[in-house]
């Protein structure tokens, strides 16, 4: 659930947008949903996580750091690929927020 707030002792909006977003209970979080793509796009070319050799993470904006750990641990399990992550000011369009790139080798 997402609870919108903007507390009196801080200014109202000057655009549309709140100041606070409390989310509680289970949730579906963009970043899975983009390793999501990326596990189907390996699936796809007959290949698993454990062919991941290199990930890029872009994000604009802080994402929890104990959330992204999990999110990353629960999609790579033991695998350990190289990673680099990058916090950028905006990426292709405004609407987007997350961008990772992924490199994934098999032998043939």
């Amino acid at each position: 659930m997402k609870i919108a707030r903007n507390p009196k002792d801080i200014h109202q909006p000057v655009a549309p947008y709140v100041h606070q977003i409390e989310v509680t209970g289970p949730q579906r979080w963009l970043m899975k949903l983009a390793l999501e793509n990326i596990r189907k796009n390996l699936e796809s070319a007959n290949m698993e996580i454990q062919d991941l050799t290199k990930i890029t993470l872009y994000l604009v904006g802080e994402i929890n750091v104990d959330q992204r750990k999990q999110i990353m641990n629960d999609f790579l399990g033991d695998h350990l690929p190289c990673m680099t992550l990058l916090y950028v000011v905006a990426l292709a369009a405004p609407s987007l927020k997350v961008e990772v790139d992924a490199w994934a080798c098999k032998e043939m």
